[in-house]
């Protein structure tokens, strides 16, 4: 396997157990993570610290990885996500973070990028679109 992709496996994993399994290792000093919704974290000790205070908000049920691009110092992962909060509320969505490399392996960048999985074709009963009536994901 891709040390990369492992690495990015680790850090899903990390999520999925609602364990730091070596985000001082991942992520560099420097490093800045974006959320597809806004936050923005920077350096692995304030990852850390999202990290652990979300895990006591809330449980990553499943983040699959779909399949991954690289290309120099990138790699682009494609992923389905899928949460629950402390309030029972549901989350689910696809996703795609572009990642930025250091020389050493280690995520100096990751942005996240989130797309609503529920589809439909608003022109399926004719040339004037009927969009559905409901609350724009924040995603």
């Amino acid at each position: 396997m891709n040390e990369r992709e492992r690495i990015i496996r680790l850090w899903f994993d990390m999520w999925l157990q609602k364990k730091d399994l070596g985000i001082s290792e991942t992520f560099s000093d420097d490093s800045v993570y974006i959320e597809s919704w806004g936050p923005e974290y920077h350096g692995a000790a304030k990852i850390k610290l999202w990290f652990d205070e979300w895990n006591t908000r809330g449980t990553v049920l499943q983040w699959d990885i779909k399949q991954f691009f690289h290309k120099e110092n990138k790699t682009i992962v494609e992923w389905y996500f899928k949460n629950q909060m402390e309030n029972g509320k549901v989350e689910a969505f696809d996703g795609v973070s572009l990642i930025e490399w250091t020389g050493d392996n280690k995520i100096l960048f990751l942005k996240e990028f989130g797309c609503n999985i529920n589809n439909y074709d608003p022109y399926q009963y004719g040339d004037k679109p009927q969009f559905r009536d409901e609350k724009v994901s924040w995603f």
